[in-house]
């Protein structure tokens, strides 16, 4: 009795926490992380091991696949584990809402299944189906359709076994990228390249990351990568629109060589300033648009677009498939219910006649065309155009001539499996605009609602940048990325040369490698000397390292102006850089890595890494903290973490 009346007196005292949800023995601030494993067929598998990257902890599931896993962090990264399957890695799994994994046969060990006596049913035949498609057989079935293999062939011999699509018919379509190499400044002075704002390439290789798999090389675009975060540069001044700044510092992966940070700001417009729209949300409702995360996603994100239009600003839908067609006249933004009903009637189904739906968006959008306006065609799409014009160069073609009229175009790319990287890359690039990939809603919201002006309304176009070298202070030079934005040194000054746009408050940073003059490089090769020229280096006092020119045009004008400035400055160490200038050098050398790139040299994943977190400042949309995660699956793709957090 005693014992019961000290723990009543305990408990009003407040000295036994009462239960609220959370294990009261827990440490202070430990969060729950739960979710499922499925295997292919969406059965719940056990004894899957479950660990949190950067710590020892571990746990299994359960019979029913299900687990749970104390963190100190409410979002982590998860790796799941499980002999006969393939390891997933998920980048972000949260308190609160639970994480669905999907773990693969491992294809060079798959797992042994055992026919049970008791289970009569067989595999469903039917003559009329595709043998790329089959419903999930039983183990008898399973078992019936590896004797029945040799029947089943491509030329149709034998029963066909329905399946469903086959998730390892891989048709994605990426552009080769031959890296840009050193240069020697005495033979190529100059260095032309057009600004490139796209960020597709990083929400595309996370895809592939959260899937456990390592992404291909020619999808690493790194100044994609770079890109795809905000910068906290000043404002600029005066009546140009973006302000430049350029820093220099020791080479994380080549400590005998230097970085160089080049960076142009957009002049942030306020919203209520920005111009009136006339936007053509041109729509993909193929057969291949289908899946979730393809058309259902596209019509959530373009109803994320939608609230934030304004009553000046004017929509039209047009649809493509098999042929291409207006669902939504010009209609105000405020009048959001009819731009969103329009869009929840759409269906997927058909062939894709890209070629059609573009000219049709276009013409709708010369009709109502808005002078002083923001005009855009915005082109939601898988890319696999099949039907009338879908070669690339003809498509490019299309764009080229249709983009006289002063329309924009803005690329949103949805999908994996039939993905068309490079058919996107070329339709934004020659349409005068950009190109994002949506993954999720979250990614959505990044490009159609945090960076609304950015994506939407360019302030300034064809912005070049040609940089000249002094050879008494530089060796080598290598530009990082931007090899599909490569300009002759000639197309700087020709006003006729299709060139990158940049958005309100949008960010556009290159970096440059530079073997300093003096230092000996396995990159650098001797040729013979010249017979006709002098090609020795005349000494200078000048402490210069180089003079950017850059060249712009106004939205809705026809002629540039240049801006010229000069770099002297003195490399930093590494350390006393600005949070910018390490966490560009952090993305890059994360880039180099998954490119497995020639340059890479001293690159590794745990310098990344550490970079990373020195510069990962206020980070309130917790993008950067999502990076940090996504070089430690990396990382640990690698090599296994056996080191405590």
């Amino acid at each position: 009795m005693k014992k019961y009346l000290l723990v009543l007196f305990a408990l009003g005292l407040g000295l036994i926490p009462i239960m609220n949800g959370k294990n009261s023995t827990s440490p202070k601030n430990q969060y729950q992380i739960k979710g499922t494993v499925y295997n292919q067929w969406h059965s719940p598998l056990a004894d899957v091991e479950i660990q949190i990257f950067g710590t020892k902890r571990k746990t299994k599931t359960n019979s029913k696949g299900q687990f749970t896993i104390m963190s100190a962090d409410s979002c982590v990264a998860l790796k799941a584990t499980k002999e006969n399957y393939l390891s997933k890695s998920v980048i972000s799994a949260c308190s609160g809402s639970e994480v669905t994994i999907n773990l693969a046969n491992d294809p060079k060990n798959p797992p042994v299944e055992v026919e049970a006596e008791e289970e009569k049913e067989d595999i469903m035949l039917d003559m009329s189906v595709s043998p790329a498609y089959k419903v999930k057989p039983s183990n008898r079935g399973r078992a019936m359709q590896k004797r029945m293999m040799p029947y089943n062939n491509a030329s149709g011999a034998g029963f066909p076994i329905r399946t469903e699509p086959n998730t390892n018919w891989n048709t994605e379509d990426y552009g080769l990228i031959t890296e840009n190499r050193f240069l020697k400044p005495l033979d190529n002075p100059l260095s032309t390249f057009s600004i490139d704002v796209d960020a597709a390439a990083y929400s595309n290789i996370r895809r592939f990351i959260n899937n456990g798999q390592k992404p291909p090389k020619d999808a690493v675009r790194i100044e994609e990568l770079v890109n795809y975060f905000e910068y906290q540069h000043s404002q600029p001044k005066g009546d140009d629109p973006f302000a430049v700044d350029m820093e220099m510092a020791n080479c994380p992966w080549a400590p005998d060589h230097k970085l160089l940070a080049i960076s142009l700001q957009g002049k942030k417009i306020p919203y209520d300033n920005l111009p009136a729209s006339n936007l053509v949300f041109l729509i993909d409702v193929s057969g291949s648009m289908s899946n979730a995360n393809k058309l259902p996603l596209l019509k959530s994100s373009f109803k994320l677009l939608t609230d934030q239009l304004r009553e000046k600003d004017r929509v039209s839908i047009v649809v493509y498939a098999g042929a291409a067609g207006v669902v939504l006249k010009p209609t105000p933004g405020n009048q959001k219910q009819a731009i969103k009903g329009a869009l929840d009637k759409l269906e997927a189904g058909g062939s894709t006649a890209g070629g059609a739906g573009i000219q049709l968006a276009y013409k709708l959008a010369r009709e109502n065309f808005k002078e002083g306006g923001n005009n855009r065609v915005i082109l939601a799409t898988d890319g696999d155009f099949n039907v009338g014009e879908s070669s690339d160069a003809g498509l490019v073609r299309l764009i080229e001539k249709e983009r006289e009229s002063g329309v924009f175009l803005t690329v949103l790319g949805f999908g994996m499996g039939n993905y068309k990287d490079n058919k996107m890359q070329e339709l934004s690039g020659k349409g005068n605009g950009n190109h994002a990939y949506i993954d999720n809603i979250s990614e959505a919201k990044k490009v159609l609602i945090n960076e609304f002006g950015g994506t939407m309304f360019a302030i300034a176009k064809d912005v070049k940048l040609q940089l000249e070298f002094n050879p008494s202070k530089v060796a080598g030079y290598r530009l990082i990325g931007y090899e599909n934005r490569m300009l002759n040194k000639e197309d700087f000054n020709d006003d006729k040369k299709d060139a990158g746009e940049l958005g309100s408050g949008h960010t556009v940073t290159a970096l440059y490698e530079i073997i300093p003059a003096g230092t000996e490089s396995e990159f650098l090769a001797d040729v013979d000397d010249l017979k006709y020229q002098n090609n020795k280096i005349e000494k200078s006092s000048s402490k210069e390292w180089l003079t950017l020119k850059l060249r712009y045009k106004k939205p809705d004008g026809d002629k540039s102006q240049l801006i010229t400035t000069t770099f002297d400055q003195k490399a930093n160490n590494l350390e006393k850089t600005s949070d910018n200038f390490r966490w560009a050098a952090a993305v890059a050398e994360f880039g180099l890595l998954l490119r497995e790139s020639p340059f890479k040299q001293e690159a590794k994943y745990s310098q990344a890494i550490q970079l990373a977190r020195s510069a990962k400042g206020e980070d309130k949309n917790g993008y950067r903290h999502e990076f940090i995660r996504m070089l430690e699956v990396m990382q640990d793709m690698d090599s296994p973490i056996t080191a405590e957090k």
